[in-house]
């Protein structure tokens, strides 16, 4: 399963739509949208609507393993979507009023999408194919064998273009590192290797940085699967530790919007 950040970029355009019409009925009204008005409550209505599908959708997809309505890939793009919009709506349904049970349904909201951010990391430390099925460690070192194979040979047949390059960039070797870093860490070491790689590139003429960028596809690719393997058993326990602590927190916002929301359809209807 390949993650590309695309349903982060679609977050961050909707968002911003989101913003803009906000804004503009901000600019037209001169106030700020209350709670209670019409399109304070269309925003906390989506919003909310899309916080329940964020959970729902997704979760009965993942306990439908034969399920074939969409890939879980595609399911997780759109958990991590909704997650992020629709809470974001109903920050913008609050009118910047954090008092009583709403503040608290806000400070659960915040947590539970910084949860979100760091179980996405984690999740994704664990390899898996396009369906969400773990990948086996046996699988992983196949693949790693036949990185390192294809490897030599490329490396064999342009011997002249790799001699060229830093031995530190192209060597097979893995530095010991403990799984935490692997986790944790090997963003930097990424950005790192990735500016190495650019600086290298500069250098070279034209015809010969095809062959460099190919060679640096498969070294990246080594790369990612040495990590995997290194860091399997400990994403796994981390991705444990993160379900007792995402599980509880998600239990106890719903709970409190819920009972928030009968309090507001109480005081809006039933008292009048």
């Amino acid at each position: 399963m390949t993650f590309n950040n695309r349903e982060l970029w679609l977050s961050f355009f909707a968002i911003l739509l989101i913003t803009l019409v906000y804004l503009f009925v901000v600019i037209s009204t001169g106030s700020v949208p209350a709670a209670g008005e019409f399109f304070g409550h269309s925003l906390g209505i989506f919003g909310f609507t899309l916080m329940i599908m964020t959970e729902v959708l997704y979760t009965m997809r993942k306990r439908a393993r034969s399920a074939r309505w969409g890939r879980m890939s595609s399911w997780l793009k759109f958990h991590i979507f909704t997650g992020l919009v629709g809470p974001y709506m109903v920050l913008l349904h609050t009118s910047w009023k954090f008092n009583g049970l709403a503040g608290i349904v806000m400070l659960l909201t915040v947590l539970i999408v910084a949860s979100g951010f760091i179980g996405r990391y984690i999740y994704t430390a664990i390899p898996r194919t396009a369906d969400g099925v773990e990948v086996a460690s046996s699988e992983l070192e196949q693949q790693i064998t036949k990185s390192e194979a294809e490897l030599e040979r490329w490396l064999s047949a342009r011997a002249a273009t790799a001699s060229s390059l830093p031995k530190y960039l192209i060597t097979t070797e893995e530095k010991e590192r403990t799984q935490f870093f692997f986790i944790i860490g090997y963003v930097f070491l990424e950005w790192g290797q990735r500016i190495q790689w650019w600086q290298q590139k500069r250098r070279m003429d034209t015809a010969v940085r095809a062959q460099i960028a190919q060679l640096e596809k498969m070294i990246q690719q080594r790369r990612v699967l040495h990590r995997q393997v290194a860091s399997l058993a400990m994403a796994r326990r981390l991705l444990s530790l993160w379900h007792a602590v995402h599980i509880p927190i998600g239990v106890s916002l719903f709970t409190a919007a819920f009972v928030h929301i009968a309090a507001a359809i109480y005081y809006a209807t039933l008292l009048h």
